[in-house]
């Protein structure tokens, strides 16, 4: 027994194990949790399969690849909710197995209904290719996540009894979890590629996301008693960083301890994350730091209780109104906000307390008074945020506060739900704008939640989650909204730039073949009119790689010889055994433009009677190059003009007659195109800016009427390489070249806001402002006399 309590890599089961009427409860929990969680993630795979098939598609290397991509999205579209059900199954299936103590295999090495059963059979190449995908993303995840992983493991074999439980036949282990969706997308009908496309998004957003699963189920059995003190690596010393204590741990104390118990003040714990333990840490160190040799101890006259804090703050928190935020809020104005709070709260207390005369506020709770008064003077000077949405959530100072005080881990676990709320909250104000928000709905959400919060909550910290909940679901409602129009807007620039990319192709192809030559009317007109438009719906259908494409190129070449003069007999002879197959393919063209019959009947006609003269050696009426060239430049608007008989915006000419397919052609296309600019140079230290954000970032820049707005890059477009910008409901803002949004940039015109979440920006922020003070501080031993226990004023 002695060796077993003094070793901490033996697990006692007897540790506060529930009793055995709880293990069915414990199990469903677990099963709950876990289940809802991850098939969340399963759909947000599914909501990214679309766009990562779609960009392939867009790069293949021919079209028959493009086909197979382009199948495989409305296969899976198809097909999406029935494998959503299927995995739910298999995943739930796993659970019944474990709790009826049934392992299943997992992984690599399990049978998938419908495969093979024969041990001695070759296995094909998808089924290779599909073990190979799982076997490397679980070997990669267990690694990762061998920590988390380890201590489910541990607390799920207390739950049904002792059991071993392992990596392999953890029922949401990477192992179980990709077998099961393995399974599942055995329905898809598609080939290898797209296939390994589904199982590497699967490691992306599934995968990727289980840590944040596990941390909630350790969580949830921490709080039902099982096992609190498993560890995956010996225990952590409870000294920060340079030896330094933390705040409220005593020497000789028990950090290890359970950390969700109630009151536990500032515990030591298993954090999820190795970077934000290092922020935690050396934010306790520095904030222990200020006390110096004082920091443990107790005031004189007996220091003031967290009930009596909390009593006070439940008073400011019904009668105190936060304080009216401008819209230019300097660093100072911040500070003395916040600071206001925190001598109203030493107030209140100390009115609560007859005896306040000779009682302190204790180190520690000094500590958490400062620490949340420091995240809110961050808020208060958030860029991300809008003025008016700083000054919304600046109004949750009192809330937090009393929550730090409560729950300790506030600033240690990014689960926990008053951070994950704050984290939300910011996260929908970084895209709010009046122009964007015309009918206040968001606005409305934001107060309505602010306002929840500062009216329900008392001491259940579930508030919080009640109300993440709430915002959350109505955050997902407009995403859903905003993302289809967000792919509208992309799919009609991406629409409009084909389009002007295959009129400059066309224009190019016919003016390049011209060359010197002299053409007469008819000729030309055909070329730059109908043929024109036939070319550009041939490379938008059909491809440069296609055989009718080629044979749109040779009937040009073909078309232009014709129509010089022929002297020698061979070129007659030639001439009269091409004009059959001419007229051919130009019948084909006109049709595919619904070329007007009447009009096709004429021109065909009218071209009769020009071989006739050509045929005749007659002299024939001919326009020049330079005339050509000018009936195809349309000149464009404004500075960005193309100059006059420039062959990379040449636009084709709309004929007299058009007809309804001619109009789709022609419009709206060449007239407003921009000239091709030049690349911007990647020395400028702004454009490599540019260039390397991705979309889903959001900037603020000044709008035509000088008034800031918001947008968030939605889609780069792989022809022209312009970024477009959409609102929060997914309505096209505005498009920019990368040469003017870095030019904006440099300007100052433009700035790009932070994607880090706010909390995470607010303590590595408050880190640098203590790392900063403790630098131009005095020597302990003077900050030790100089900087007693705060005084109720």
């Amino acid at each position: 027994m002695t060796a077993a309590k003094d070793n901490p890599n033996v697990i006692d089961l007897s540790q506060r194990q529930p009793a055995p009427d709880r293990l069915g409860e414990l199990i469903k929990l677990v099963r709950g949790i876990s289940l809802k969680r991850i098939n969340a993630l399963v759909g947000t795979l599914f909501e990214n399969v679309d766009d990562a098939l779609f960009d392939l598609a867009e790069r293949a290397g021919s079209n028959a690849v493009q086909t197979e991509f382009f199948d495989g999205m409305r296969e899976i579209r198809r097909k999406r909710h029935l494998v959503e059900r299927l995995f739910h199954e298999q995943a739930s299936n796993a659970f019944n197995d474990f709790a009826d103590g049934r392992s299943r295999a997992s992984g690599s090495d399990a049978q998938i209904p419908g495969a093979p059963n024969s041990g001695l059979a070759l296995v094909d190449d998808l089924e290779l290719e599909e073990s190979l995908a799982v076997s490397s993303m679980t070997a990669k995840a267990e690694n990762r996540l061998q920590r988390t992983l380890y201590q489910v493991n541990q607390r799920l074999s207390v739950i049904i009894g002792g059991g071993k439980v392992e990596d392999s036949n953890n029922p949401i282990g990477p192992a179980a979890l990709a077998n099961a969706f393995r399974v599942a997308v055995r329905e898809f009908e598609v080939n290898v590629q797209v296939k390994l496309i589904v199982f590497k998004l699967f490691e992306r957003y599934v995968v990727a996301g289980l840590e944040s699963v596990y941390d909630e189920v350790n969580i949830e059995l921490i709080r039902a008693g099982v096992l609190p003190q498993v560890r995956h690596v010996a225990p952590r010393n409870a000294a920060g960083p340079a030896g330094a204590m933390l705040p409220g741990v005593m020497p000789g104390a028990d950090v290890a301890a359970d950390p969700l118990a109630p009151g536990a003040p500032y515990r030591s714990q298993e954090l999820h994350d190795p970077l934000q333990a290092e922020v935690y840490h050396t934010l306790r160190a520095l904030l222990a730091g200020r006390h110096g040799a004082m920091r443990y101890a107790e005031p004189a006259g007996g220091g003031f209780s967290a009930t009596d804090l909390l009593s006070a703050l439940t008073l400011l928190q019904g009668t105190t109104t936060a304080p009216a935020v401008r819209n230019d809020v300097e660093p100072l104005d911040a500070a003395q906000i916040v600071q206001q709070i925190k001598r109203e709260l030493l107030d209140q207390v100390g009115r609560l307390s007859g005896d306040a005369k000779d009682k302190r506020v204790s180190s520690a709770d000094e500590d958490t008074i400062d620490l949340v008064g420091m995240l809110f003077e961050y808020i208060l000077q958030d860029r991300n945020l809008p003025a008016q949405m700083q000054a919304l959530i600046g109004r949750l100072q009192i809330p937090y506060l009393k929550v730090a005080i409560l729950d300790r881990h506030l600033f240690a676990q990014k689960v926990h739900p008053a951070r994950q709320l704050l984290d939300l909250l910011a996260d929908a104000g970084k895209g709010w704008s009046e122009e964007s928000d015309r009918d206040r709905r968001l606005y409305e959400r934001v107060k309505t939640t602010v306002e929840s919060v500062l009216r329900d909550f008392d001491d259940d910290v579930g508030v919080f989650q009640r109300e993440l909940d709430a915002l959350g679901e109505f955050t997902h409602q407009n995403r859903k909204r905003a993302d289809l129009a967000e792919q509208r807007a992309a799919e009609a620039t991406r629409g409009r730039e084909k389009l002007a990319s295959a009129r400059r192709r066309a224009a190019r192809e016919i003016l390049s073949r011209i060359a010197e030559r002299d053409l007469p009317p008819i000729v030309h007109g055909v070329l730059s009119r109908p043929w024109a438009n036939y070319l550009v719906l041939t490379l938008l259908r059909q491809g440069e790689d296609s055989d009718e494409w080629r044979n749109a190129l040779r009937f040009t070449d073909e078309f232009i010889w014709s129509a010089q003069p022929k002297t020698g007999t061979n070129d007659i002879a030639r001439l009269r055994a091409l004009l059959p197959p001419l007229e051919k393919a130009l019948r084909h063209g006109l049709t595919t433009v619904a070329y007007h019959e009447a009009d096709m009947r004429k021109l065909l006609a009218d071209l009769a009677q020009f071989y006739d003269r050509v045929l005749a050696g007659q002299k024939l009426e001919t326009k020049t190059v330079e005339e050509v060239v000018r009936e195809f430049a349309v000149p464009l608007p404004g500075p960005a003009t193309a100059q006059e008989g420039s062959h990379e915006n040449m636009p084709v000419a709309a004929p007299a007659t058009q007809s309804p397919v001619e109009e789709i052609v022609l419009d709206g296309g060449l007239a407003d195109t921009e000239a091709e600019e030049r690349p911007a140079s990647d020395d400028d230290e702004h454009v490599r800016t540019v260039k390397a954000i991705k979309p889903g970032v959001w900037i603020e820049f000044l709008d035509d009427n000088g008034q800031p707005e918001r947008a968030k890059l939605s889609w780069i477009s792989p022809i022209s390489g312009k970024y477009l910008f959409v609102n929060r409901r997914g309505l096209k803002v505005c498009d920019k070249t990368v040469a003017a949004f870095a030019a904006e940039l440099r300007e100052g015109t433009t700035t790009i806001l932070e994607e880090v979440p706010l909390f995470d920006r607010a303590l590595d922020a408050i880190v640098a402002k203590l790392r900063h003070a403790a630098a131009d501080a005095p020597p302990a031993a003077d900050a030790a006399a100089s900087a007693p226990d705060a005084p109720v004023a």
